[in-house]
């Protein structure tokens, strides 16, 4: 099941990518191509995928993230760092001691170049207070 799931977002993302390269009738760079495969895995292994959604930001934000624009807007202030996501954990929110781990991956092109990154929280709690108010994970 979970490798069917990495499957259909691969699928997902490659149709994305691909429909926006055989609609380049328009001047090279007019839109950079930016889709993004999203996903949220128990554990430590990106493999164990639980949940994917795909996000495709340019020319318009679509895909099956439920909140497209919103999260576009969060990976577009991140310039391509993505580590920037983690910039400002809610200093609020306390969270438990235990080691649960939750990994978070998001694998595709980004204004025209490809991106590979993964990040392990401790725990569920760890990762919502992270990356609070950021609706690139939020689905």
């Amino acid at each position: 099941m979970r490798h069917r799931i990495a499957a259909v977002s691969a699928a997902a993302l490659l149709t994305l990518v691909g429909s926006a390269g055989a609609a380049q009738a328009q001047p090279a760079g007019l839109y950079a191509p930016s889709a993004v495969v999203l996903a949220v895995s128990p554990g430590e292994d990106p493999a164990a995928v639980s949940r994917a959604v795909v996000l495709s930001c340019a020319p318009t934000a679509r895909g099956t993230h439920p909140a497209p624009e919103e999260a576009c807007a969060d990976l577009a202030a991140t310039a391509g760092t993505l580590d920037a996501l983690l910039a400002s954990p809610d200093p609020d929110r306390a969270c438990p001691m235990h080691y649960d781990p939750v990994t978070v991956t998001a694998e595709g092109v980004w204004q025209g170049g490809r991106i590979s990154w993964k990040h392990t929280f401790s725990n569920a709690c760890a990762m919502s207070a992270t990356l609070n108010g950021n609706a690139v994970f939020a689905f």
